[in-house]
């Protein structure tokens, strides 16, 4: 009995493609990576730096690069808080709520992973361009810009939610109901702080893909210099033989991707640590001194 547990408990040695050894199969992986990721970025990075690290600061800082990242980041920023709160309140009404036609918002939810972003400009332009039938004319404009990053990155944050919302214990919330918690305790104490990983992982994914989006910008805000994000920045400097000049702004959008890819690795490590610290259970953060005073106190007086 003891020997068949112990073989049963054992774990199992995991399975390897067909006649591809371990060493194998991790340098065909090195391999690809490094023709299709790593070899380009090494010559995009070699190409900045071709006449000297003064031209490439020379070309990062000029007027127009400084003004087209500011505007990049600025929106970026003001996408990914919008999209934090929507995307949540979004994906908590696809778990907790049924109503008509939750099957066709949750699918729409992922058509900007699979329309082309150019399409998306297009479909913007045609609803609030100069023939809007809605009579809102908002294209080459800044808000122009937000509206469009908005659309490409609103499933980031909703999908790395909705799992943390799925597998969140509702008994949990019951018991904090019981000892006088009321909703918005329970969800500041109990729901957001489980999903605060997920949440951050959402947005920073979500904050680098709007660092770098081109398409849906494109044909919606223009290439007008008080709307010109980095992205098409980058196009107008290759179309105007200037190649280090856009190789130069490109290393500083990877640079600002791989930070925020930094922080999603470092924001799972530390959502994984803290499941295990907490028994492989959700957060439970204590309520209100009030609440259980009050609880406390109706016990003593029965």
């Amino acid at each position: 009995m003891e020997a068949h547990s112990a073989t049963a408990s054992a774990p199992r040695a995991g399975l390897r493609l067909p006649g591809v050894g371990a060493g194998l199969g991790r340098g065909t992986v090195v391999l690809y990576l490094s023709l299709i990721v790593l070899l380009p970025l090494a010559a995009l990075t070699s190409q900045s730096f071709e006449e000297g690290f003064s031209t490439f600061w020379t070309q990062v800082t000029s007027p127009q690069a400084v003004r087209s990242l500011e505007l990049t980041v600025m929106c970026s920023l003001i996408v990914v808080a919008i999209n934090a709160v929507f995307g949540t309140i979004i994906a908590w009404l696809l778990v907790r709520d049924e109503f008509p036609g939750k099957s066709v918002v949750n699918a729409v939810i992922d058509l900007p992973f699979a329309l082309p972003t150019i399409v998306a400009s297009l479909t913007l332009l045609a609803l609030y361009g100069n023939d809007s039938p809605v009579g809102i004319d908002i294209s080459s404009t800044r808000i122009a810009v937000v509206v469009a990053l908005l659309f490409v990155t609103l499933p980031f944050v909703v999908r790395a939610v909705q799992p943390l919302l799925i597998e969140m214990d509702r008994e949990m919330e019951e018991a904090a109901a019981s000892l006088g918690a009321g909703g918005f305790t329970v969800f500041r104490r109990i729901i957001f702080p489980n999903l605060l990983p997920g949440l951050a992982a959402g947005v920073a994914l979500a904050f680098a893909r709007a660092l770098g989006e081109f398409g849906s910008v494109l044909l919606f805000a223009g290439g007008l210099p008080q709307t010109m994000v980095s992205s098409v920045f980058i196009r107008q400097q290759i179309e105007s033989g200037n190649d280090i000049g856009a190789a130069a702004v490109s290393v500083v959008l990877l640079v600002a991707a791989l930070l925020m890819l930094a922080v999603i690795t470092w924001v799972q490590r530390w959502g994984s640590r803290h499941e295990r610290s907490s028994g492989g259970g959700l957060t439970v953060m204590p309520m209100s001194g009030e609440n259980f005073t009050k609880v406390e106190d109706d016990d003593e007086g029965h």
